[in-house]
């Protein structure tokens, strides 16, 4: 599935980390561990360009689950690399690898 977007007129948005709470939605939690399998589905545990992945979503994960993969980190470039701790990952979203995607 591809999602086509259109430039923010403000500039590439940073990524941040976000403070997850444990009286986050169902449905939140649900959509940071689909994110989780995208990723690892995609790149396993090399290294990714951020690109156009949502920003929003990866701040949830930045710091923990996503983490930096270079020195210096531009947090507001599309070419910045990141990577997905997979130990971590697995930890915070047992389901995102499990064989029915939580399914």
């Amino acid at each position: 599935q591809f999602t086509l977007r259109r430039a923010n007129p403000r500039g590439v948005t940073a990524l941040t980390k976000r403070e997850r709470f444990r009286d986050r939605r169902p449905a939140d939690r649900r959509a940071d561990a689909g994110f989780v399998r995208a990723l690892w589905e995609a790149f396993g545990e090399y290294p990714f360009e951020r690109g156009n992945l949502d920003a929003g979503r990866l701040s949830w994960l930045f710091g923990r689950e996503v983490l930096p993969a270079e020195e210096p980190f531009d947090a507001q470039s599309y070419e910045a690399l990141l990577v997905l701790d997979v130990e971590a990952a697995m930890a915070a979203f047992p389901e995102a690898f499990d064989q029915k995607g939580g399914r």
